[in-house]
């Protein structure tokens, strides 16, 4: 999948690994780090596995049109989808997602 950042800022740190180190620490920074990776290896969201460590999960409430992966519980790294085959972000069908939008890393909970 194409991997697009909603900030310049966020995009710097997650495309050092000193950045992220720095801003997350070592063991958020790995599991970044091995999140993006499986993230930039899929072909389309639905590759994703929806079970641990990744655990791609869709959100519900205010975030219904954002996706998450686990991190270091409880933190979660939260997208978008940028494209699909199918309409609107709220009906999203994840084989058509081939690009996504990084927006935050947070706990959300």
């Amino acid at each position: 999948m194409e991997i697009f950042f909603k900030t310049r800022k966020l995009a710097k740190v997650f495309n050092s690994e000193r950045e992220l180190r720095k801003q997350y620490g070592d063991r958020m920074a790995r599991t970044i780090a091995i999140r993006l990776a499986v993230l930039k290896h899929a072909r389309a969201l639905s590759m994703v596995p929806l079970t641990p460590p990744d655990r791609r999960h869709r959100l519900a409430g205010k975030r219904k049109a954002q996706y998450a992966v686990d991190r270091v519980h409880p933190y979660r790294l939260v997208f978008e989808p940028r494209r699909s085959s199918i309409g609107d972000a709220a009906n999203r069908d994840t084989a058509g997602v081939t690009a996504i939008t990084i927006v935050e890393v947070t706990d959300y909970h």
